[in-house]
This record gives structure tokens, sequence and C-alpha cells, in this order.
């Protein structure tokens, strides 16, 4: 119901701004997303395989997020910009790059601790919060990298590099203690199917490596991204210098 009302919700007001057709490309895939998370097979393997919410997880975290926020603009976003503006200010500390990142690793960190983990998986309620604390830490930490708004605490100069290497690595590093642990570590998968043949020490091998990767590739990919934004936004600086000169 909520991407559905999110959706139509951006649908309207790109109407309204003449939004381009990327835009609402991206923003569209980041909704799909959400909902392969949420309301998919995915959903219902990883409750059965450890990989598969691994997949899960990284869809929540990182994909989503990245495509919804590179669908927004600051012409789509101006009729919430001072109220954005407004809260960043109230979060006060809430609102720096650092808390972004505290949250981003804890969550990690937390909902793989073997009693949270298990918890979320058998208590339906426990699951949803769980599912909430990723997409409020994922949306928190890529508003600080791709937001169209410009924000009092703008990461700039080699901010976005040691920003990502921050999380990016820590949380690498828990996806190869998960793969190279020694043993199963969490007992709800001892329970379920064996799907594809995999044991529940190949699986969870699977899932680390998987978060490992995969917290590599986004890196790499976004500190590109970020790069070819700065240089982007470096020239038409120029431009308006030269502009000014000129006149």
């Amino acid at each position: 119901m909520l991407v559905a009302l999110l959706t139509f919700l951006y649908l309207r007001r790109w109407r309204e701004t003449d939004g381009s057709a990327p835009r609402l490309t991206s923003f569209l895939a980041g909704m799909t997303l959400l909902l392969i998370a949420l309301c998919s097979p995915v959903d219902r393997l990883g409750e059965q395989l450890f990989l598969m919410h691994m997949v899960q997880h990284l869809l929540l975290l990182d994909l989503a997020p990245i495509l919804v926020l590179l669908g927004l603009t600051k012409v789509l976003l101006r009729p919430l910009t001072r109220r954005l503006v407004r809260v960043e200010a109230a979060a006060g500390p809430l609102a720096h790059p650092i808390f972004a990142i505290v949250l981003y690793v804890a969550t990690m960190a937390l909902w793989h601790v073997p009693a949270m983990y298990d918890a979320a998986l058998e208590l339906p309620v426990v699951h949803v919060l769980e599912h909430l604390t990723f997409g409020l830490a994922g949306g928190l930490y890529w508003w600080h990298l791709l937001s169209p708004i410009r924000a009092r605490r703008r990461l700039g100069g080699m901010g976005p590099v040691v920003y990502m290497l921050a999380t990016k690595v820590l949380v690498g590093l828990l996806g190869i203690l998960l793969a190279f642990a020694p043993e199963a570590i969490y007992d709800f998968y001892e329970r379920q199917p064996r799907y594809w043949s995999l044991s529940p020490e190949t699986d969870q091998a699977v899932g680390g490596l998987i978060m490992a990767l995969e917290q590599s590739i986004v890196m790499g990919v976004a500190l590109v991204f970020l790069f070819v934004r700065a240089l982007g936004e470096s020239d038409r600086d120029d431009e308006r210098a030269e502009r000014y000169a000129s006149s």
C-alpha cells in the first residue's frame, strides 16, 4: 500500500514538472525492487535460505534506496524542500553523516546476531521491524550521498570516499566472517528444507560472500558515479563563473 501511494504521488509530481524519463525509470525500478524484496518469492525463500535472506537485506539497504533517490530532483522535491530543511535542523546530530554510518553498520551487525536473526524469522512482528530498520538505515545512508537537496553537512572533497569506506569495508568484513565461519551460526536454518542440496554451512558461506561482494561492487560503482557528478558540477560552476566575469 505504501509503495503504491508513493508511486502515485511521484507520478503526479513528475507529470506536473515534465520530468525526465530516466528519472522516472530509476524511481519505478527502485519501487519494483522493494516489491520484489517484500512481496515476491524472495521473501518466502528468505525464511528458508540464508543466501536469499541476504539478497532481501541488500535490496532494502542498497539497491532500492539508490534507485529511488536517483529518481528524485530538486524540482520534484520543491514542495517538500523547506520541510526537509527544518527536519534536518531539528534532527541535530541524527542528521550528521557519522550517524548514518553508525546506523548502517549497527543495523547490519545487530540483525545478524544469532538471537536477533532467529527471532526475526520466527516472529512476524520482529521481522517487520527488521525490514523497517533496514529501509530506514539504507535510505538515510544513501540520502547523504545522492540527495538532490544540498544539505548543511554535505559531503565534499574526499568525504564520500571516507564515508563509503567506513561502512562498506566493515560490512564486507561481516560478510567474510559469515562466509568463513567454521559452522552454521543460525539454528533456524537447521530446521528448513534443503533447497538446491545446500547444507546450512554452504548456504551461510554463499550468503556471506554475496554480502561482501555486493558491498565492494556497490562502493566501486557509487564512487565512479559521484566522481562523474562532481566533475559535472565543477564544469557548471566554471561556466557560471565565466558568465559572471564576462558580464
